[in-house]
């Protein structure tokens, strides 16, 4: 009897914070899980090493958490919850300082660990911490592909391309795209993307594929204070509209 495929495994960075990256992992959860219904299952991993807050933004309590599961107190199946939109998540080290406060032997377990979870879920989708640090990186080449949240402002595109950059140098051939983030419109969009992927081509040889453009909309604020996904309060929006394109064109 042959093996199940594993489940592909999906990493949101940013180089820099405020671009929108925590609530985009929630809602492409969120859409992937509608668009994979009813076999299919997504896991959101809050894998920020410094800032876990996926749970907040969610409003929710949990009981177990990634350094739980990372420091060998409970299996992974058990600490992973199920949120009423239909994805499963695993929230980051809630309640007790960041998931760099675990040691280094505990955290060299988180690659393995998500190819564990990657033979449980059809989708594991990991919401990186931003920056650059070693352990954000190693995360990044473990997964399929990468998707790096940038915005126009130039500090963002700055560090994005940065982003990039060791990207291709940890994991030559690797699948990484832009998701350009609150764009005025399409057309800035893809005026934000083409800057990026022009300096890609000019200095690392090759461009960078855009995986999507999520429009600026004043119900993605609305339902982050309420701590509600975006596609539970506003599916019609067009920033839900948008995810819900991207998640499909990830050809999954």
């Amino acid at each position: 009897m042959s093996m199940p495929s594993p489940g592909r495994i999906i990493a949101v960075a940013s180089g820099k914070g405020g671009v929108g990256k925590t609530w985009l992992a929630i809602t492409l959860a969120h859409a992937l899980a509608q668009d994979l219904a009813p076999a299919g299952r997504v896991l959101l991993v809050d894998a920020d090493f410094g800032l876990a807050n996926v749970d907040v933004q969610l409003g929710l309590d949990p009981a177990q958490d990634l350094g739980a599961v990372l420091a060998g107190r409970v299996a992974l199946p058990a600490a992973a919850q199920r949120h009423p939109a239909g994805f499963d998540l695993l929230p980051g080290r809630s309640g007790c300082g960041s998931l760099a406060g675990l040691g280094p032997v505990a955290l060299t377990r988180l690659p393995d660990l998500l190819r564990e979870a990657a033979a449980l879920w059809q989708v594991v989708l990991l919401d990186l911490g931003a920056g650059l640090e070693p352990a954000v990186r190693q995360l990044a080449a473990v997964a399929d592909t990468l998707l790096v949240v940038a915005t126009a402002e130039p500090t963002s595109l700055t560090d994005a391309y940065a982003v990039l950059k060791l990207h291709r140098r940890d994991r030559p051939g690797g699948d990484a795209r832009v998701v350009v983030n609150m764009a005025p419109d399409r057309a800035q969009g893809e005026r934000t993307w083409r800057s990026l992927d022009t300096a890609c081509t000019r200095f690392l040889g090759t461009g960078v594929p855009l995986a999507g453009i999520i429009r600026r909309d004043a119900k993605v604020p609305e339902a982050i204070r309420r701590q509600t996904p975006l596609l539970t309060r506003h599916a019609g929006s067009a920033a839900a509209l948008d995810v819900t394109t991207l998640a499909r064109q990830l050809g999954l």
